[in-house]
Order: structure tokens, then sequence, then C-alpha cells
């Protein structure tokens, strides 16, 4: 199955390479304005109460199982989700992919001038074979007016790149495609907010083997304690209570149709 019914939202069932070889298929096929999204289950909760992130969620055109949280919901509810796909690891895949090919263009767009430099510098060496076409600091604000989006869309569309990466903070980065995918010119659009400061290197990602065993949550949560308190320490057992209440709906239903 390519993607798997969770809470009411698609989520791609394919893994990181399967992921990035559906976006691969957008560029020869010349499709344009696609998105490429991530839930969590702090996204998966802040979109029970904010309309325009669960839109943004259910218009994605591939949204990534990003968290093991929503891996093993999927498991307890009986989904057949096998793999759990980072913005990073979708990130580095068609990056991988897009190296291979050649010819492909990426703009990004979030974070600060400083960190935005030194995703070129390490773009040039990791794959050469991919032109940055530009990048862009936009204004620190709570929301763009209208004419902001219209600059940025506008400075975008002039550097003409196949792929637009948006680092900014959920859900803002997953609104800001929404509101402005139908604008701009390119291929897709990536939300992967803190993906830009791993690959950049100015915040620090957690080793291997704590990423394979599923407990990268708790690694950005002893750094970033403060930061991360709202997502793991009261959305997550919200999130909890959510998965234990479908899986007593869904036995209910079952019981009910016997």
């Amino acid at each position: 199955m390519s993607t798997v019914s969770f809470l009411g939202y698609e989520v791609s069932n394919r893994g990181a390479k399967g992921d990035a070889a559906a976006a691969m298929n957008w560029l020869a096929a010349d499709r344009k304005g696609c998105v490429v999204s991530t839930i969590n289950p702090h996204s998966t909760m802040v979109a029970c109460e904010n309309p325009k992130l669960a839109q943004a969620l259910h218009e994605a055109d591939i949204l990534l199982p990003d968290g093991i949280g929503v891996v093993l919901a999927g498991r307890i509810l009986g989904l057949p989700l096998t793999e759990r796909v980072t913005g990073y690891d979708f990130f580095s895949a068609f990056s991988e992919a897009a190296q291979a090919k050649g010819g492909i263009s990426y703009y990004f767009i979030g974070s600060s001038e400083a960190v935005l430099q030194k995703i070129v510098a390490r773009m040039a060496a990791d794959y050469p074979a991919i032109r940055v076409a530009g990048t862009l600091s936009p204004p620190f604000k709570p929301e763009f007016s209208e004419e902001d989006n219209a600059a940025m869309c506008e400075k975008i569309n002039a550097a003409k790149p196949d792929v637009l990466w948006v680092g900014m903070t959920a859900p803002k980065q997953e609104i800001w495609i929404l509101q402005n995918r139908h604008r701009l010119n390119i291929c897709f659009a990536s939300a992967i907010g803190a993906v830009f400061d791993f690959y950049a290197g100015t915040k620090a990602r957690a080793p291997e083997w704590i990423q394979k065993s599923g407990c990268e949550w708790l690694y950005r949560f002893y750094l970033e304690p403060r930061r991360m308190w709202g997502r793991y320490v009261v959305n997550n057992p919200r999130f909890i209570a959510l998965i234990i209440h479908e899986k007593f709906c869904a036995a209910q239903r079952r019981k009910q149709s016997r």
C-alpha cells in the first residue's frame, strides 16, 4: 500500500526511497505545485485545533510518517505503517536521487542568512550536481502579510528552482505552503523545519543509534526542554489518549457490525 489512512489523513507508506522516487516522477511528468509534508503526534494534536494546519496536512501530496509515535500508533490501530520517515530522511533520499540524475535545482527559504550560507556550502560539497538556485531568510514575524508573500513568491519564481525546501517553524511552514503553493512555479515544496539547522550543523541531530531506537524525540527534549515542553509533555499524552479512544471506537464498530 502506497498510503495508509491514519486518523483521517493519507500517510505515505512507501519509505524514504519510495517517497523520493515518487517526487522524482513528478519532475519527469513536469507536475507543478505538489507538496511534501510530515505528520507526527504534535502536529496531529495541533491540527485538531488549527483548521488551516489540518487542511495543509490533508492536501499534501505526500505526507511522511515523521515520528516513531505515528508508526507505533499505526501498529496499535492495526495499520501497516512500516517505516518512520523524517523530513531529514526524505531530504537525504531525494538529494541522493537528484545528485544521480543531475540538472535539478533547489531553493531554500527559512531560518537565518548564516544557516542558509552553511547549507549552500555543504550542498556544494555533498551534492555538486544539484544547483542551489537561491536562498531567502524571510522577515521574522508571526504571520506574513499579503505583500510579504507576494514578494517572497516573486523572488522564488525569478530563480526558477525545481524544488523549494521550507524551513520555518511548524505549523507556520505548512500553512505558508498551503497559502502560496498555487502561485509558485515549482515542481514541489517540502516543509522540513529543523532539517535546515541539522544539515547546516548549527544544531546537533541525535546519534544514529538513538534515531534507530525511536528515541530521537527524547534527545531533542533533553537538548531543548523549554522549547519542546509543549510538544512532548503536553501533546504526547493527548495523542496517546486519542489513539486509545480510536482503538476503542474501532473495536465497538467491529462489534456492532457482527
